[in-house]
């Protein structure tokens, strides 16, 4: 039997954030709907948009937990049960997300400067950098604000380590990123992911599997 062609192909630009846990869960939802969907022709072009949780985050970084409760007045035992939670939801989906207590969180305006080199000089590698530095700050517990970490995270996508290194030291990209941020928040994302299918269908957060496969079956049908 032929393999089949995709007869539909939707556009989706997907608003996220490097240390964000349900994107990483939205990001394996989707990819899990698509497979699915390959066999009735559906298929994605899907580029990622930045979006700065802590846009304000110091450099050094700041604990999870204490971030955590800073910023949303969880207690300790609330946080640790939401990790819980969000490591099986990422679990289901292949994701292996190990934070715990002493994790922190970053700023991630570097790494955003990076996907976008990416998806300006090989669109094709960005989602491959997007999970390497999902990995890297979820799985490994590396400081994503290290430009080593984050040239090492290029690489791994089969990108050019040397030239990662050169667009992070030269500040490149740093205004097309912003600009970029701006857009999104025009437009009312104001929470990720946010994952925008043809310019004007948001579906919101963490979804499962299944919530992505209706929306996107939905939304072709339509076109």
């Amino acid at each position: 039997m032929s393999a089949i062609t995709p007869t539909k192909t939707l556009k989706i630009d997907f608003v996220s954030d490097v240390v964000c846990p349900w994107c990483v869960v939205g990001l394996g939802g989707l990819e899990t709907a698509l497979d699915t969907l390959k066999a009735e022709g559906i298929a994605a072009d899907i580029a990622f948009q930045p979006f700065e949780l802590n846009p304000r985050m110091a450099p050094e970084g700041e604990n999870v937990g204490e971030h955590i409760a800073r910023k949303y007045g969880s207690t300790p035992e609330q946080s640790a049960a939401n990790r819980a939670m969000i490591r099986e939801r990422a679990a289901e989906v292949g994701f292996d997300m190990r934070m715990g207590p002493d994790s922190r969180i970053w700023n991630t305006f570097d790494a955003h400067r990076l996907l976008h080199w990416a998806h300006e000089t090989a669109p094709d590698r960005q989602k491959a950098l997007k999970q390497a530095l999902f990995a890297a700050h979820f799985t490994d517990n590396k400081n994503i604000t290290d430009a080593r970490v984050l040239t090492e995270a290029a690489q791994a996508a089969g990108l050019d380590r040397a030239e990662a290194a050169e667009v992070l030291a030269s500040g490149r990209y740093a205004r097309a990123v912003r600009q970029a941020e701006e857009l999104w928040r025009s437009r009312g994302v104001s929470s990720v992911p946010a994952v925008v299918v043809e310019g004007k269908y948001l579906i919101s957060g963490g979804q499962p599997p299944q919530a992505f496969e209706q929306a996107l079956r939905q939304i072709a049908s339509e076109g």
